[in-house]
């Protein structure tokens, strides 16, 4: 499966053997993490999409993505989908990046390629949630074009959906052209388990 592409990101999809690396923290010939990166989250991310390849099979393209820099290649962080859509067409999703490159809209660009991929995917509904202190998160999620949808005693939820689709949906209006998605034609949670501070 091809990378995506975002004006500042790579999403490149993690293979079994990657995720293992990743769950790991050991890094593979070529990998190029930046400080602090995988994260406690992307680990989490990484051993919850080699469950799900065990378990059903490889779920690309809703597994887990490392995001890179396109500066420098650097791993900064991972996305991903907790696994393939329902029978209702939908999805959950999470993200985190390490702590030195938050608040640079980082977050945000790599959930819009998401969501964009999702939609195109024939994908509803697409949620995410955050801890109710956690405001970054929140506003990330905000950013890219979801919706607060409810909240319990520990989490606030989002969601975004679209009217299910006859064939395949255009990808780069999904959520506004500043998150248009290109697939790239390099190679080279993550399955996070809820987002992180990640703005």
């Amino acid at each position: 499966m091809a990378d995506l592409s975002t004006p500042r990101l790579v999403l490149h999809p993690l293979s079994p053997a990657e995720a293992e690396g990743v769950a790991a923290r050991s890094p593979g010939p070529g990998a190029r993490w930046a400080p602090e990166y995988p994260t406690v989250g992307d680990t989490v991310g990484a051993r919850n999409f080699l469950r799900h390849c065990a378990g059903t099979g490889d779920p690309r393209p809703f597994g887990a993505y490392e995001i890179r820099l396109r500066a420098n290649g650097h791993a900064i962080g991972g996305a991903g989908f907790h696994g393939p859509p329902d029978a209702q067409g939908e999805v959950t999703i999470g993200y985190g990046l390490v702590p030195a490159v938050r608040g640079n809209g980082y977050a945000s660009e790599a959930l819009r390629a998401l969501l964009n991929l999702a939609r195109g995917e024939g994908v509803t509904v697409v949620r995410g949630d955050a801890d109710l202190g956690n405001t970054a998160s929140q506003h990330v999620m905000e950013a890219a074009g979801m919706r607060f949808s409810g909240e319990d005693e520990r989490v606030k939820y989002f969601r975004i959906e679209w009217p299910a689709a006859r064939g395949r949906a255009e990808t780069t209006d999904t959520v506004g052209t500043a998150g248009a998605v290109q697939t790239a034609d390099a190679a080279g949670s993550t399955d996070l388990p809820k987002t992180e501070d990640a703005a």
